[in-house]
C-alpha cells in the first residue's frame, strides 16, 4: 500500500509538471488582439503569413507584406476612420485606383477589401473569408502583395476600419 501511494504521488507530481506545461499564459495570439485603440496595431506578417496559407490549399502563390501598399492600405483606413463611413475610401483621394497612381503603381493590378466593426483579425480573416466578393480578394490569382491596415473611430459604431490591399507583381 505504502508503495502504491508512494508511486501515486510520483505519478501526480509527474502530471503536475507535465501540466504546467499546458498553462497558457496571458499573451493573446496577434490574430486575437483587439483592434480596439488608437495604439493597436495590426500583425502584418500574421496576416500575410494567415493569407498565405489559405491561398496554398487553393494552390495560389504566396503574399508577401509590401511596404507602400501597407501605407496605400493605412491611407484608406485613415480615411474611412475619419469619416466613420466605409464608402469614404471607394471616392475621391482614397479611391484605390487613385492611392496606388499616387504611390507609383498604377499601372499594376490591385484589388481591395474595405470594411468595418471587426474588432480582431481572426473575426475579419473569417468574416471576408465568408462572404464572396472579400474572399475573392484575398485569393486573387494575380495577387502576390498585400498591404493590411486599421484605423480606430472610438465614436463610430464601428470601432475599427480595415483595409486590405492585394496587388500582383511590381
Amino acid at each position: 500500500m505504502k508503495l502504491f501511494r508512494g508511486a501515486g504521488i510520483a505519478l501526480f507530481l509527474a502530471a503536475g509538471v507535465t501540466l504546467s506545461g499546458c498553462v497558457s499564459t496571458d499573451e493573446t495570439p496577434s490574430y486575437y488582439q483587439n483592434l480596439e485603440s488608437h495604439s493597436a496595431q495590426i500583425d502584418a506578417s500574421t496576416v500575410a503569413s494567415m493569407i498565405s496559407s489559405y491561398r496554398s490549399q487553393k494552390d495560389l502563390p504566396s503574399v508577401t507584406i509590401d511596404p507602400e501598399l501597407m501605407r496605400v492600405a493605412q491611407a484608406q483606413a485613415d480615411g474611412m476612420a475619419r469619416a466613420e463611413d466605409v464608402n469614404a475610401a471607394r471616392k475621391g483621394d482614397l479611391k484605390l485606383s487613385v492611392l496606388m497612381k499616387n504611390a507609383g503603381q498604377g499601372d499594376v493590378h490591385a484589388v481591395n477589401n474595405l470594411s468595418a466593426g471587426y474588432r480582431r483579425w481572426a473575426e475579419a480573416f473569417s468574416g471576408w473569408r465568408d462572404s464572396p466578393k472579400h474572399n475573392a480578394v484575398m485569393l486573387d490569382a494575380k495577387g502576390t502583395r498585400i498591404g493590411i491596415a486599421t484605423a480606430y473611430a472610438p465614436r463610430s459604431k464601428y470601432k475599427v476600419f480595415w483595409s486590405l490591399v492585394v496587388a500582383g507583381p511590381r
